[in-house]
């Protein structure tokens, strides 16, 4: 077998750069086994399958075997040249090739990007504070609050006051541009609770003062990033007629309450399992604000660069997220999803920094040896059978996946590597009375 030349350069950080020059006598050998594999299934007339002679093979087929052996050319030896080297490519190479000469070596190039290969540093003995939360009777009564709103009622305003934030309104509205009239722009009986923020800024800010019965033109100044190119950054005028208005009413939250709950005996009960449940959100916000400072820590320690395939393909998981969410809320699906796509760069920062964590917590592990064994796996399937419920072998074998099995590997593995980190770490701890607004 002819010697294969393979080079390769670094075009970047995370760029990698393979060239081949593969002799004539492999390129042959290939292009015989095409043709062998072509002549079983040629169907030409006045010939036996299988018994094609090579000449009417090459007059027929010429140009196909020749692309052939071109492709399973550049299969072999590029994946065989990653795996000798052992690197692995994040993205799908961007071959060039010179095309197919007989009797003349073959020659291409495979560029792809790879992970930074860099030694991790500055996660060990690190400074950081970590805030605890003490739940007061302020953030009781506030959650008590937010109960009770599942319960309100809607009631009609008993006097002839106007509309004020809060209230539920029922309209009727038509938009005009450039006084244009436009069906999308149109609705009857519009049910708007007023201070949801659910029609363009501004908008629900004029209806409040609005009496029942009233008609009133309202101008607006659409988003210059709405997701209907005609009315973004334009001057809208509505003409809205308010049809109904109701306000919202709480129960009080007292013994009668209690009744709204089969698990409850006392309004004590319902306040000892709220208090129980503010403390577990207390202690998962303090988690996750630690793990956020250290992360921050570290990344300023570590510098690196992210592969952009990487950030490309979290940029795109957080479009779909937030795609999905919208259509949750009720927005159609093309309008979410053209609105979606307009924040590809606003995710842009956030997906690098999700990226560069997940790699240098990657790196930290394979330095520190940090794994995860069968055990370890199958202790976290059993611990979320018991805590949803569900039997042990049925999510047992939805994990049997190879893909899903890797990701709560790769999962375990972060999780624990920050657990690793944390306990190296110096943490001073710091008392806080009541619940932070900003991680509700």
């Amino acid at each position: 077998m002819s010697e294969v030349a393979i080079k390769m350069e670094e075009i970047s950080l995370v760029k990698k750069k393979l060239s081949f020059e593969i002799p004539w006598s492999e390129v042959k050998e290939e292009l015989d086994v095409v043709y062998r594999d072509v002549g079983k299934k040629a169907k030409i007339k006045g010939f036996r399958p299988g018994k094609v002679p090579r000449k009417v093979l090459e007059n027929n087929f010429k140009d196909h075997a020749q692309e052939e052996t071109i492709t399973n050319i550049i299969n072999k030896y590029y994946w065989q040249a990653l795996e000798d080297k052992g690197i692995m490519a994040l993205s799908r190479p961007d071959i060039t090739q010179d095309g197919f000469k007989e009797n003349t070596n073959f020659s291409f190039t495979a560029s792809f990007e790879t992970e930074q290969d860099f030694e991790p540093k500055g996660y060990s003995g690190i400074e950081v504070e970590k805030e605890e939360m003490q739940i007061t009777e302020s953030d009781l009564v506030n959650r008590l609050k937010e109960i009770g709103q599942m319960f309100a009622t809607m009631e009609e305003i008993k006097d002839d006051r106007a509309a004020i934030m809060g209230d539920y309104v029922t309209i009727d509205f038509a938009g005009s541009l450039d006084g244009v009239d436009y069906q999308e722009l149109k609705a009857d009986n519009h049910l708007l609770e007023l201070g949801s923020k659910s029609f363009i800024p501004g908008f629900e800010e004029q209806v409040v003062g609005m009496k029942n019965g009233e008609t009133l033109d309202i101008k607006v100044k659409f988003p210059e990033d709405y997701h209907e190119k005609k009315f973004a950054g334009k001057d809208v005028i509505f003409t809205v007629t308010i049809k109904d208005i109701k306000e919202k009413k709480l129960p009080e939250i007292n013994e009668n309450f209690i009744k709204n709950f089969d698990k409850y005996n006392s309004l004590d009960d319902l306040k000892n399992d709220v208090r129980k449940s503010l403390e577990q959100d207390c202690q998962r916000l303090t988690e996750t604000n630690l793990q956020n400072k250290i992360m921050e820590i570290i990344l300023k320690e570590n510098d690196f660069e992210a592969p952009p395939s990487l950030i490309e393909k979290q940029i795109f998981y957080m479009m779909a997220d937030t795609q999905k969410r919208m259509t949750s809320a009720g927005m159609d699906e093309t309008g979410a999803m053209e609105l979606s796509f307009k924040m590809h760069d606003k995710f842009k920062e956030e997906a690098q920094k999700v990226v560069k964590s997940f790699l240098l917590l990657k790196k930290i592990a394979q330095k520190e040896a940090i794994g995860v064994e069968e055990a370890d796996l199958d202790q976290h399937i059993r611990g979320l059978a018991e805590k949803h419920g569900r039997d042990y072998e049925q999510i047992r074998t939805a994990f049997d996946k190879e893909e899903r099995r890797d990701n709560l590997k790769t999962e375990l593995i972060q999780k624990k590597t920050f657990d690793f980190i944390e306990q190296k770490a110096n943490i001073k701890v710091i008392k806080k009375i009541g619940i932070a607004v900003e991680g509700k």
